[in-house]
This record gives structure tokens, sequence and C-alpha cells, in this order.
């Protein structure tokens, strides 16, 4: 695959505590120069980068709940319609996994459709957190994220036990069809392993190494 083409289907991240205003700069830039999808930053960040990426192609994206998903349907909700308002195109949400564990779909359902309802059309990422669960919870978390209304199913926060494998990806795909896009995300650190993400089908990789995945394309 080509690096423009595999940039393309990149969104750009920095999500750690320690991320500083001239970190979260230099990943904007970076994100411009070799054209990713997005940029993926916490809450905070969100005004600074729609200040330095407008007009660019690059959009902002943000996470909602993370990494735990533990905050309260409510602060959701209220965090998606804040991030918007702020300048995000696009949100990624961590569904409630300890409801899902205890067999509570319908406090998942309504958890992630608080986030699509408060998100009014702006597209939503639906963070299953596939290291926990098993192949049926995940097979729930993605007919439920489907149900609600959300754009996208996606691995993992990079935060958790595990990252993004292509059985999931594949998994993911199997209940989503041409219905949803499927993100994969946490541990993709090589063109290798982003390109066998891209071969079980998924659309969106969220990575911090970016750079390195496109010198491996290069190469």
């Amino acid at each position: 695959m080509k690096q423009k083409e595999l940039a393309g289907m990149m969104d750009h991240t920095l999500l750690k505590a320690t991320a500083t205003p001239a970190q979260i700069e230099k990943l904007c830039k970076e994100a411009m120069e070799i054209g990713s999808a997005s940029v993926c930053v916490n809450p905070c960040n969100i005004e600074q980068c729609a200040r330095l990426l407008k007009g660019s192609d690059v959009k902002v994206c943000t996470v909602i709940g993370f990494p735990l998903g533990a905050n309260t349907s409510e602060a959701k909700a209220f965090e998606t319609r804040d991030a918007i308002a702020k300048g995000a195109q696009e949100v990624d949400m961590v569904i409630n996994v300890g409801a899902l564990l205890a067999g509570n779909t319908e406090a998942v359902y309504n958890d992630i459709k608080a986030v699509t309802e408060a998100a009014a059309g702006t597209t939503v990422k639906v963070i299953i957190e596939t290291c926990y669960l098993n192949d049926e919870q995940k097979k729930a978390a993605c007919e439920m994220s489907l149900k609600a209304g959300a754009d996208f199913v996606k691995t993992s926060t990079g935060f958790g036990t595990g990252g993004a494998t292509a059985a999931d990806v594949r998994l993911m795909r199997a209940v989503v069809g041409d219905h949803m896009k499927v993100k994969a995300s946490g541990g993709i650190h090589n063109y290798d392993e982003a390109m066998a993400m891209v071969e079980a089908s998924a659309d969106r990789l969220g990575v911090s190494a970016s750079l390195a995945i496109l010198e491996g394309a290069e190469k």
C-alpha cells in the first residue's frame, strides 16, 4: 500500500497524560505533512488542534469517557457536546465495560445511545476494549453500537491489557458488515502490523507510531 493511502487511514494519536502544547503542535504539523485522517487527542487539546488544523483536510478527533469508560452516560453526553462545541469533528467513546461483563446489555446500549444522540451527526467511534471481552461479548458490543447509530466500532483504547488483533477486526467486521466502519487501535507499531489490520478489513488505524509505519511503507 502506498504511503499516502495508508496515511489517509490513520488517526495520528497522542493521548498521554504528559502531552504538552508543544507536542500537540508537533502532532498537528506531522498530521498535515503526512495527510492523516485526523489527530486524536484528549479533550483539553481540542481547541489548540482546531486552530492549528483550520483550513486543512485533517480532522480533530477526541476521546470520551477515556480510558476506562466508567463515567456516567450523562457525563459522556455532556463531554461529547462540549468536545464538538470546542471543535471536535470525530469522537471516540469507551463503552461501560463492567456493565457488558455483567450482561447488562441495556445499560451498554443506553450509554452508547446517549453519546450518539449528543453527537447529533458528528462521527462516533465506539471503543469496545476487546482485551477484556470474549467473542460473544465483542459481538454484542458491535451489535449495540450498530443499533445505537454509531459510525465505527473500535478495538481498544491502548491503555488496557492488550490492543488490536487481526482476529478481532475480522470478528467485528463479520458483525457490522458494510453498515459500520472498523477502527483498529492499540499496539500497532510498524508497517507489517498496520497492514495486518488493513488486510483484516480495518477502515481506520489509531496509531501513535504513524511516522515509523509510513517509513516502513516507503521501504
